[in-house]
């Protein structure tokens, strides 16, 4: 499979050569690659299992209370967030807070700080933990005792570290979490364009409704029944 992806796949730009991936930083990110293509390939007939940590197995707004020195934050509505401020990394993290407090089908949302949600990964040969940005509770017409979580990375420049935290979460933890079925149904989103976010935000959420629907119009087989 590998040499099948250097032959085919692998594009070298920039005076690189295919012999560079014996590097062992390259030669892991490589592989890593390989390996979650394989993931998504079969992810419908061997579903990805999380191990959920047994001392800590969910987190909760109610127990977020942290002292900051930041002095950007977002004050937000009580009513669509349990926490009272939102400590802002950037001015687009304020930008989608005052979109998501504004659409209909937002019910709650919350900045992913002290939540203790983390996400492992590897890149270039080591484990690393990604903190999404925020989660988003989205009314997605299943009704409100079955909202989508919607986890949302706000991004500007894409490099390969953003890419395989984006990979990560979306071949492992989210079939992983949603494959349990105890805890909700979870989706990933990323927005890379603050002058757009309006019109993004609701395509991603329309998005993701319509691939619900058509998955759930397919016809199974007997054994996946």
């Amino acid at each position: 499979m590998a040499n099948e992806w250097l032959k085919t796949y692998l594009v070298c730009k920039g005076k690189t050569y295919p012999a560079q991936l014996k590097y062992k930083v390259l030669a892991d990110m490589a592989a890593e690659k390989i390996t979650s293509a394989i993931t998504r390939r079969f992810q419908g007939e061997r579903p990805v299992k999380a191990l959920i940590d047994p001392y800590n197995p969910t987190g909760s707004t109610k127990h977020v209370r942290f002292n900051t020195s930041k002095t950007d934050r977002w004050p937000t509505r009580a009513d669509k967030s349990h926490i009272n401020w939102i400590i802002l990394d950037s001015d687009w993290e304020g930008e989608f807070c005052r979109v998501a407090e504004s659409h209909p089908q937002v019910r709650a949302y919350v900045k992913n700080q002290n939540l203790g949600l983390e996400v492992p990964y590897h890149y270039q040969g080591e484990v690393r933990r990604y903190l999404p940005d925020f989660i988003v509770l989205v009314d997605d017409g299943h009704g409100p005792d079955d909202l989508l979580n919607l986890i949302v990375e706000i991004k500007g420049y894409r490099g390969e570290a953003a890419k395989e935290k984006a990979s990560t979460i979306q071949t492992y933890w989210v079939p992983g979490v949603n494959h349990l079925g105890t805890h909700g149904r979870w989706a990933f989103a990323e927005f890379c364009d603050v002058y757009e976010i309006q019109s993004d935000f609701t395509a991603k959420v329309e998005l993701h409704f319509q691939q619900m629907i058509e998955s759930a119009l397919k016809p199974k087989s007997p054994l996946s029944a």
